[in-house]
């Protein structure tokens, strides 16, 4: 596996520009993951590492090479798109077999057994490997993609949403195993994703893309506990982060404009009146909606609760965050 670092790339479409001098380092032996709407840059981010599109100015190192001019086949990286991308015609073993039967690398008939059984194990999939193609389900073609890359021992997996066309289970399941795999090999793996809790349970590093600029690139916790800006914030948490005029709570510094309080950051108990809205109960938690100053929010509670529509409580922030009129991040 390989460190892999991007230097003052910018890539444009026209008058697009879909990478704004983005500059990142992919520690070696690490899972990174791009997280941004659609649009931000992440897809093209793993294209201009793959190969498949050339930047118009930066550069990108490998293993401490510039790659500036090579394909695909001579950086060594291995691919998973969110299209299955598979030989039709090939059975499941076969497709799983394709990578590693390549000349360049001479793969024994039995190491070719037993990484493909073992990954097909792994993914699920080996009462498959004598079917078409063809004959399998989306969820099962996206999981035969991603074995087709993990059979192969690249510089760098490059991954672009390979869980999204799952269903719930197997994706949380498929979250573990390729953190575990990833974590056991040591390799290097840059990920894209929308969902954020990926993010948060399979990451060592957040790269967070807005626009095509990176706007902070840190781990989960730093980037969910000390985000540079509104924007940031709001990439991670589940329920979303309460931003709110900073004027609602006293206390606030001068430049504020806002404040942001996760829900699990507003103190039940003490401080000002709110008016609870609705209650969701979701079996490990509750979530109370509340209507505060004319202001609507969103905090967690005890699963057990009792509170009901109607009522009021009192709330105070704890560990807020502040930001300027800009959206940035009063320290």
């Amino acid at each position: 596996m390989a460190e892999v670092i991007l230097r003052n790339v910018t890539k444009t479409f026209g008058t697009h520009t879909a990478l704004d001098d983005v500059s990142m380092t992919i520690p070696d032996g690490s899972f990174v993951v791009l997280l941004g709407p659609t649009g931000a840059g992440k897809t093209t981010t793993l294209r201009m590492v793959s190969g498949l599109d050339t930047p118009n100015s930066g550069e990108i190192f490998i293993g401490g090479m510039s790659v500036q001019g090579l394909t695909p086949a001579q950086r060594n990286v291995a691919m998973v798109f969110q299209q299955y991308s598979l030989y039709p015609h090939l059975s499941v073993r076969q497709n799983l077999e394709f990578p590693l039967k390549s000349p360049l690398l001479k793969t024994p008939q039995k190491t070719i057994d037993e990484k493909v059984n073992a990954i097909a194990e792994v993914l699920q999939i080996s009462h498959k490997l004598d079917n078409k193609a063809t004959a399998l389900s989306g969820g099962e073609m996206q999981r035969v993609s991603i074995g087709r890359a993990l059979v192969r021992n690249p510089q760098i997996y490059l991954m672009d949403e390979p869980l999204s066309s799952l269903d719930a289970k197997l994706r949380a399941d498929l979250r573990v195993e390729l953190k575990n795999i990833q974590a056991k090999s040591g390799a290097t793996l840059l990920y894209v994703t929308h969902d954020q809790i990926e993010a948060m349970t399979m990451a060592t590093h957040i790269g967070v893309l807005e626009e095509g600029r990176l706007v902070q690139f840190g781990s989960p916790r730093e980037v969910y506990e000390a985000p540079v800006s509104v924007y940031a914030a709001t990439r991670l948490g589940q329920p979303r982060i309460n931003v709110l005029p900073a004027k609602l709570f006293a206390g606030a510094p001068d430049k504020a404009q806002s404040i942001g309080l996760r829900p699990e950051n507003i103190v039940q108990g003490a401080g000002e009146d709110a008016l609870v809205t609705r209650v969701e109960h979701l079996g490990d938690q509750t979530r109370l909606h509340l209507t505060f100053k004319q202001h609507n929010l969103v905090t967690v509670t005890d699963p057990h609760t009792g509170f009901r529509g109607g009522e009021t409580i009192k709330i105070q922030p704890d560990k807020p965050l502040f930001f300027d009129a800009a959206g940035m991040r009063i320290a």
